[in-house]
């Protein structure tokens, strides 16, 4: 898809209602990863944020420089409601892949498995992630665990094998593996990673 019809797409999913990803809260890997970091003033990234329950976590926890992006303005505005302080000038709509910048932490939360899964895509995702870390920055998150259905839906899985080899010849891999404290609906199906630029 082009970057308007993407746009028109999640769009569409957010008017309709159609956001199964969306649990209402940070994640409790996210947050418990979030809860041990001590540098407040570390630059934050979540792309395909959503309705972003975890930059708004972040922000109320005192990391004032947190960026979501997304490609579409829905979620976004809801954001904005919800966290009226949330510097305007941090919320990017944008296409992922046309965004530059660098960060010292990126956070991958059900964004990866959005993408059709084509090892293009994927290497394009990991190679573009490399790109926006400063030196030493980390990608850390949650990758979908399970088999990949042909002409299947989202959110397309994967298995660890695969990521590695679309992550190894950007980033330095430090973690990954299977999520211990993945919500309920989840559990067993989540990979924790952690990747150092």
């Amino acid at each position: 898809m082009k970057e308007k019809e993407l746009q028109e797409y999640w769009t569409s999913r957010y008017e309709e209602n159609r956001t199964g990803w969306d649990i209402g809260y940070p994640s409790t890997p996210i947050k418990a990863y979030v809860d041990q970091l001590e540098n407040k003033d570390i630059k934050i990234l979540i792309p395909g944020a959503g309705n972003a329950y975890e930059a708004e976590y972040l922000f109320d926890a005192g990391f004032p420089k947190v960026y979501v992006l997304d490609i579409s303005a829905k979620p976004l505005e809801a954001l904005k409601k919800r966290v009226p302080d949330f510097p305007t000038s941090q919320i990017l709509q944008e296409d992922f892949f046309e965004h530059t910048g660098t960060y010292d932490l990126i956070i991958e939360q059900t964004f990866f498995c959005s993408f059709e899964p084509t090892p293009e895509n994927r290497s394009k995702y990991a190679k573009k992630m490399s790109q926006l870390l400063a030196p030493r920055g980390k990608l850390v998150g949650l990758w979908f665990q399970h088999p990949l259905v042909p002409n299947g839906n989202r959110p397309f899985g994967g298995n660890k094998e695969e990521y590695l080899q679309y992550f190894i010849p950007y980033l330095t891999v430090k973690v990954l593996s299977e999520c211990y404290n993945s919500i309920a609906p989840r559990a067993d199906n989540e990979l924790f990673g952690l990747f150092i630029l």
